[in-house]
């Protein structure tokens, strides 16, 4: 959260809205700081497949699944840190040079119409996806190895759950900054 300075007059944010954005974005903060250690068994596997393939002329049958499994868990359990930091994409050109309020009420807006209802399909979608490949016991066919895929699957309705719930945050900062003109 940005710390906002509060003039002589100016009532603070109310403490359980604080408490309760806070606590999203130190979880958020904690599984960002988790799941960014994915990429050194990413880039061990790559590592180990160079050596092994130019060195030892052995290509592995494991390292591609490993590689795109390892990338797409890491890519998607960041996307809630991502969201956190401001990364991810928004069209500044006009929104930086709007006030507070204006950027807050064009935010909740849109956190309500298009983020949440979008995030809920995704998660349902993925959900069902991620039961069916488990029910069937679904494996890759991406390589000789055929590796279980459902723990993969599993990863994209996880990921959206943590991305709703720093949702929640965002929409919290923003409908604050909409009502009052002040940043969290």
């Amino acid at each position: 959260m940005s710390g906002a300075s509060f003039a002589a007059g100016d009532s603070a944010p109310p403490a359980a809205l604080v408490r309760i954005v806070r606590t999203i974005d130190r979880i958020t903060l904690s599984t960002g700081a988790i799941f960014c250690w994915l990429i050194v068994p990413l880039v061990g596997a790559m590592v180990w497949e160079v050596f092994a393939r130019y060195f030892f002329h052995r290509p592995t049958i494991w390292a591609f699944d490993v590689s795109y499994m390892l990338y797409g868990s890491h890519f998607m359990l960041g996307a809630a840190y991502t969201l956190y930091r401001g990364g991810h994409i928004r069209t500044d050109i006009f929104y930086q040079n709007w006030s507070a309020r204006t950027k807050g009420w064009m935010d909740a807006t849109l956190y309500v119409l298009f983020f949440f209802p979008g995030i809920a399909l995704f998660f349902w979608m993925g959900l069902q996806e991620a039961l069916h490949s488990f029910h069937i016991r679904e494996v890759s066919d991406a390589s000789p190895w055929r590796p279980p895929i459902w723990p993969f699957k599993f990863v994209i309705p996880i990921s959206l759950a943590f991305l709703f719930v720093q949702g929640i945050s965002e929409f919290l900062k923003s409908a604050y900054a909409a009502t009052t003109g002040r940043t969290l």
